[in-house]
């Protein structure tokens, strides 16, 4: 419950937004799991030309004015007893949830900020013909309270780039909740899916009859 108060609160502080972060184009949509999964737009995937450094991520944040980096502000909103913040945005104490895992972690740099679709996935999935600043801004969306997610270094790198098809959290009782996070950061920046992709996404979702997907598009 705290933590999503925490993300309540970070969201409502998207008032002051940088340029590199694209206004959402239309109100928040609320689909079951199986629809959005459904309403995923088809695409093959190609990874030709993809490098990591065309995302820039971890720029001045949604704050541009607190010091602190997205990676910083999404560890500051996502934590379930908040750190001290220091000169230069330094994070002491606090603890954090990695919900992948069902791991308690009580130091900021035992966490990774997940891009739950990864870069290079969006790549393949559209991104590749995106401008520098719509990259960027995917990069480091903090509108969505889904699109980064602060977990242990340990499940973030062993997801790597990989989609559902090829990786799920290790705590099963978490499926439902990542399925609908990845369908919703996907809707939200119509990004494509493959046909293994969506396949996989249809298996999860078919035994998550109560779950519901919510997306704000962007531009």
């Amino acid at each position: 419950m705290l933590k999503a108060v925490l993300r309540g609160l970070a969201a409502a502080s998207l008032a002051v937004l940088p340029l590199t972060v694209s206004a959402p184009a239309h109100a928040a949509e609320t689909l079951p799991l199986i629809e959005a999964v459904a309403a995923l737009p088809f695409g093959t995937e190609s990874r030709d030309g993809y490098d990591r450094d065309a995302f820039r991520h971890w720029n001045t944040g949604a704050n541009p004015t607190d010091g602190c980096n997205t990676r910083a502000e999404v560890l500051i909103s996502e934590a379930v007893e908040a750190p001290a913040v220091g000169p230069g945005c330094r994070l002491t104490g606090g603890s954090w949830w990695s919900y992948y895992d069902q791991v308690w972690v009580t130091s900021a740099s035992g966490l990774d900020i997940d891009h739950m679709v990864p870069l290079a996935e969006s790549w393949d999935s559209g991104a590749s013909a995106w401008t520098a600043q719509r990259r960027e801004a995917y990069a480091n969306d903090q509108g969505a309270a889904t699109s980064l997610v602060a977990v242990t270094a340990r499940s973030n790198r062993s997801k790597a780039d990989q989609d559902p098809a090829q990786w799920l959290p290790p705590a099963a009782e978490v499926h439902c909740r990542y399925v609908a996070e990845w369908a919703a950061t996907k809707l939200r920046w119509s990004l494509t899916a493959d046909e293994a992709e969506v396949a996989a996404l249809h298996e999860v979702a078919a035994g998550c009859p109560e779950q519901t997907v919510t997306y704000e598009p962007v531009q």
